[in-house]
């Protein structure tokens, strides 16, 4: 998706975007630049309730209990 910058370095940021990552007005974006790149971050309002639920699925105790078991292996 392309937008044009006005004069002001004002821009539109797409409705599907915005809908896609819940950018509403009054949202806070961070401008990330890499030096080759720039990336736009939306920044959400509670931070903990979006994180909720991102690592459902991946076993995390049976991880940390198998790092655990390497870690004492190699002491």
């Amino acid at each position: 998706m392309k937008t044009t910058v006005t004069r002001k370095g004002q821009t539109v940021i797409p409705a599907y975007i915005r809908k896609k990552y819940g950018i509403f007005e009054g949202l806070t974006i961070q401008w990330i630049d890499t030096g080759e790149t720039i990336t736009v971050v939306p920044i959400p309002k509670d931070g903990i309730k979006t994180l909720r639920g991102a690592a459902k699925g991946e076993k995390l105790l049976k991880k940390l209990l198998r790092e655990r078991k390497a870690d004492r292996s190699r002491e």
